[in-house]
């Protein structure tokens, strides 16, 4: 079957762009408000944008509002966050932060997620997620100010942590990191089946 996307609908362009488009990696972003409350929230349009220098990206699909989420209206307030990657272990926490709370509510105390001080910035890092970035706000790029419309939002990492247990040469052992991916709809992957092809 061949859709042209000129006839559908938001919510169905996005169910066919989240379905295909996976596994995603999740970037589980903590930022602080204006008033000191401390917010965390998932989103899996995430991914590496740069090495030299290293910055990261996620979007954001402005809700029906087209008001900005409390992620990127507080990035945009004080330019700091923390990117924690996700795995089995902090599943659970991570979907509870995915609730619809108001701007004075912190996810941190909804979802009873354990916090410690970030190395560089202001958010708080959560206490037993194996990798996570901290960043600086680099750029807003956006595609459009209505509902369903993107905004990418470039992230300057200043500073990474790794679990003493998967730091390995250098690099981060793969096998160990447990990472979880974001299917369509409800569904998530896991990583624990891994199978590794040389290049050619």
């Amino acid at each position: 079957m061949n859709i042209a996307t000129e006839t559908l609908s938001t919510p169905d362009m996005y169910h066919l762009l989240v379905g295909g488009v996976t596994p995603r990696p999740i970037a589980w972003i903590s930022t602080v408000s204006e008033e000191g409350v401390h917010n965390i929230a998932p989103y899996s349009f995430f991914t590496v944008v740069s090495v030299t220098p290293p910055v990261l990206s996620y979007t954001q699909v402005n809700p029906r509002t087209g008001d900005d989420k409390d992620t990127l209206r507080n990035l945009l307030h004080n330019h700091e966050c923390v990117v924690h990657i996700v795995n089995t272990a902090s599943l659970e926490k991570m979907n509870q932060s995915c609730a619809s709370l108001t701007p004075e509510q912190s996810e941190f105390d909804f979802a009873n997620i354990e916090s410690v001080a970030s190395q560089i910035v202001a958010p708080l890092s959560v206490a037993d997620t194996p990798v996570r970035y901290e960043c600086r706000l680099r750029d807003v790029i956006r595609i459009g100010e209505h509902a369903g419309a993107g905004s990418m939002v470039l992230l300057d990492v200043v500073s990474v942590f790794v679990a003493d247990d998967l730091y390995q040469e250098g690099s981060i052992a793969q096998p160990a990191l447990d990472s979880v991916g974001k299917m369509g709809g409800d569904f998530y992957s896991y990583t624990k089946d891994l199978k590794a092809l040389s290049r050619p």
